[in-house]
């Protein structure tokens, strides 16, 4: 056997094929081990983003849970501006149109003091006219100088 060309062709081969094989299995352990740390880090990589991205969502949901809020708190405190300025709009009408009341009955107040003056001026003329014609019908011309005589003696203490 040791002597036949076939054995030692063989025996070649297959000290060929072990060298041969030895490092092309280590090239291609260190390839997938390579292409594994690749892939391992691509996945932490990814793992990494994926809980970045959670926390942004979180943060961001946080934030518009907070903006939600703050509309509603700002809502909530226009519509309270909302009925303080209308309850102070109608209060001021109501004091507006208390002082326009009081004017107005102040002036009708005046008007019919006026009227009242005006009534009392027209009776006195028309009683004096009146008394005058029955006077003038009545009185003589001596009893008339007695009179003009005593009222122009009259006239400095009814002045005073």
């Amino acid at each position: 056997m040791l002597e036949s060309p076939e054995f030692w062709v063989a025996a070649g081969f297959v000290i060929l094929v072990a060298a041969i094989a030895r490092p092309a299995a280590r090239q291609a352990a260190a390839a997938l081990d390579a292409r594994a740390a690749r892939i391992k880090a691509a996945l932490d990589e990814a793992r990494g983003l994926r809980e970045e991205a959670e926390r942004l969502l979180a943060e961001y949901q946080g934030k518009q849970r907070d903006a939600d809020r703050d509309a509603r708190r700002i809502v909530e405190r226009a519509r309270a501006d909302a009925r303080r300025i209308a309850e102070e709009a109608e209060a001021e009408l109501e004091r507006t149109l208390e002082r326009r009341e009081a004017a107005a009955r102040e002036k009708i107040a005046r008007a019919e003091e006026d009227a009242l003056r005006r009534l009392r001026a027209a009776a006195i003329d028309v009683a004096v006219d009146a008394a005058g014609r029955v006077i003038a019908g009545r009185l003589t011309a001596e009893r008339a100088d007695a009179l003009v005589e005593a009222a122009a003696a009259e006239l400095p203490s009814r002045l005073a």
